[in-house]
């Protein structure tokens, strides 16, 4: 697999993404063994990928597809994290592809369950269906392909990543993501990321 093929995936047209389906929900595959690099993604992203940092994104459970894609950006230098400056510099994309083929056979975090906001968790919920985040990232948010699961995913850093796409995308992220978001304020950002966090 190339970069170049991964990109071409990455930008395929979202009408085509809504008409594709994925069955059933991630679960640990004890065939898929942890590639030896899988280590130094743990040690942020935690154990199976299931990160212990608020805003450190879980790796567990999100699509393959989607993993390898962002892995060639940052390889690339295409999406810039600073706190990966790197650490995928020169990986071949069979390296690439066998953490993406890990993580995403591990089982999805549990969901938030710790100061659930009533009144919030429901302004989410109303405010993903009115948006039709379902539509790409699936009815239960659990992502598919090129596209993230949201469900369980860490409230602090799903904020953090709304507002980015909102205010300022920047290279290597989804021009989509940022008209979806265009007009909703930050007091709705917190609402649907408190939503996704609490959801299973």
């Amino acid at each position: 697999m190339t970069a170049s093929l991964v990109l071409t995936t990455a930008w395929m047209p979202w009408p085509v993404l809504a008409q594709a389906t994925v069955q059933g929900r991630a679960v640990a595959n004890a065939n898929v063994k942890a590639p030896e690099r899988a280590a130094l993604c743990m040690a942020c992203h935690g154990p199976q990928g299931v990160s212990q940092i608020p805003n450190i994104p879980s790796l567990a459970a999100q699509p393959k597809t989607y993993l390898e894609n962002k892995l060639v950006l940052i390889r690339e230098g295409l999406r810039e994290i600073p706190a990966m400056k790197g650490t995928l510099d020169g990986v071949p994309d069979t390296e690439l592809i066998a953490l993406a083929q890990y993580f995403s056979a591990q089982v999805a975090p549990k969901s938030a369950t710790a100061n659930l906001e009533k009144l919030s968790f429901q302004r989410g919920q109303e405010l993903a269906k009115s948006a039709l985040c379902g539509t790409c990232h699936l009815p239960d948010h659990r992502g598919r392909d090129q596209v993230p699961r949201l469900a369980s995913q860490h409230e602090t850093y799903l904020r953090k990543v709304m507002q980015e796409y909102r205010d300022n995308p920047g290279p290597g992220r989804d021009t989509v993501m940022a008209a979806a978001l265009y007009g909703i304020n930050d007091a709705q950002l917190k609402d649907l990321a408190h939503f996704f966090a609490h959801s299973p």
